[in-house]
């Protein structure tokens, strides 16, 4: 294996680490730097841990993370409904992040951030109890056996997950991949710091009154036009 695919092999296995840097050479990096009042690259938003609500909002409204913000359709609804909620959204495509950022730059109310960053760095972006709801929808399921340690839902994501929403505070996940809900229900088997608050294999059929079924996001639409059901749960943090 040759030095560049050896490091980016370890930045994958790494990022959640303290000693984890971020390196790259896209132009998109900085070109989305003229959207620097509401987008912070890189490790840029780990400056804001622990004040998010003082420092980058400047109110007290509930905090809402999303890991994986893709195309933004859920995010750019939901923010212009809820103008009374701050939003944090996590992606780390430099290209989508910048087609994005544009779009999210016209929008009325810029109740938002948006961080071109990895959702592995949770635990140093927020700290205990600063946020109220993370949103986990439509997650790369790398599928092969050798890929499964990509996967963003693992014991860290869980520490960090319990460590950083409220005592009261949720996990939001929707998906198209049976194996990966497989995969995050086994990891909740043995889970005592959330409770399976709501749980289903086919959403649109089972529960179309739900929140997680009250909007679609772009690779949402796609799944179900090809008739995949759509597997959700609702996780209910747990703190003594």
């Amino acid at each position: 294996m040759d030095d560049s695919k050896k490091e980016k092999t370890n930045k994958n296995d790494h990022a959640f680490k303290e000693e984890f840097n971020y390196s790259h050479n896209n132009p998109y990096h900085d070109r989305l730097k003229s959207f620097e009042h509401f987008v912070l690259r890189d490790k840029e938003g780990e400056d804001l841990k622990g004040n998010w609500a003082q420092k980058a909002f400047n109110n007290n409204h509930p905090i809402i993370v999303e890991v994986g913000t893709g195309y933004g359709h859920f995010m750019m609804e939901y923010t212009q409904q809820n103008p009374e909620i701050n939003f944090v959204g996590i992606d780390h495509r430099f290209k989508r992040s910048f087609h994005l950022a544009q779009k999210l730059n016209a929008l009325e109310h810029q109740n938002f951030k948006y961080l071109r960053a990895r959702g592995e760095r949770l635990n140093f972006l927020f700290a205990e109890n600063e946020i109220d709801k993370l949103l986990y929808f439509f997650p790369d399921p790398w599928p092969k056996t050798r890929h499964h340690k990509k996967r963003l839902f693992q014991e860290n994501f869980l520490d960090t997950a319990h460590k950083i929403l409220k005592s009261d505070g949720k996990i939001f996940i929707k998906t198209d991949h049976d194996e990966y809900f497989d995969w995050m229900l086994d990891k909740l088997s043995n889970e005592n710091r959330f409770e399976i608050i709501m749980k289903t294999f086919d959403l649109r059929a089972e529960m179309p009154d739900h929140f997680l079924a009250s909007f679609q996001t772009k690779f949402e639409k796609i799944f179900l036009e090809k008739g995949i059901k759509i597997k959700a749960m609702v996780l209910q943090n747990r703190k003594s």
